[in-house]
């Protein structure tokens, strides 16, 4: 299954690793929800799923960072590098 992220909720700074939760959309029958961050990166791990930002031109897939030190987080990717598309949507 493939979801669109649409919002997110940031807590304590300003960083990807910052985004406590997330709003999506499954384009496949309009359904909406929302994830904490820990749902989401166990989400996005599975194979069986995918989750992108944007769409057309604009869209790029989310991926899972697993830094050194800390918890886990997402971030897009593009055109073979990581991106700020998560910090650009709208917030919550």
């Amino acid at each position: 299954m493939s979801i669109e992220i649409t919002h997110i909720r940031m807590s304590g700074g300003s960083g990807h690793e910052h985004i406590v939760s997330y709003r999506w959309l499954n384009p496949a029958d309009r359904a909406t929800g929302t994830s904490d961050k820990p749902t989401m990166v166990a989400w996005v791990d599975n194979p069986s799923n995918s989750a992108y930002v944007g769409s057309g031109f604009q869209r790029a897939e989310v991926g899972v960072v697993r830094p050194q030190y800390g918890e886990p987080f997402l971030r897009t990717f593009a055109d073979g590098q990581w991106n700020n598309n998560l910090l650009s949507l709208p917030r919550f």
